[in-house]
């Protein structure tokens, strides 16, 4: 299982997401808002209302943290 995580400086919710793929032991690929891409990237990616962090699981747009919590959960893997 591959995570591709889109976060930005001083996010909580980002560090939570990264806490949670190091304890489940997934590998991920961290892109950081102003380094990799901007904020019309971002937008034109995700939509106006997308917050940090958003998250990618084998290349599917899973969301936020809490979206990626719950896909977790249903698929039964926490």
């Amino acid at each position: 299982m591959q995570a591709v995580l889109y976060s930005k400086d001083n996010c909580q919710e980002c560090e939570r997401a990264k806490m949670f793929f190091e304890s489940q032991n997934i590998s991920y690929l961290e892109y950081k808002y102003g380094k990799d891409f901007d904020r019309r990237a971002f937008v034109g990616e995700f939509g106006e209302e997308a917050n940090f962090p958003q998250i990618a699981i084998d290349y599917e747009h899973v969301g936020s943290l809490k979206e990626t919590l719950h896909f977790f959960k249903e698929k039964g893997l926490i």
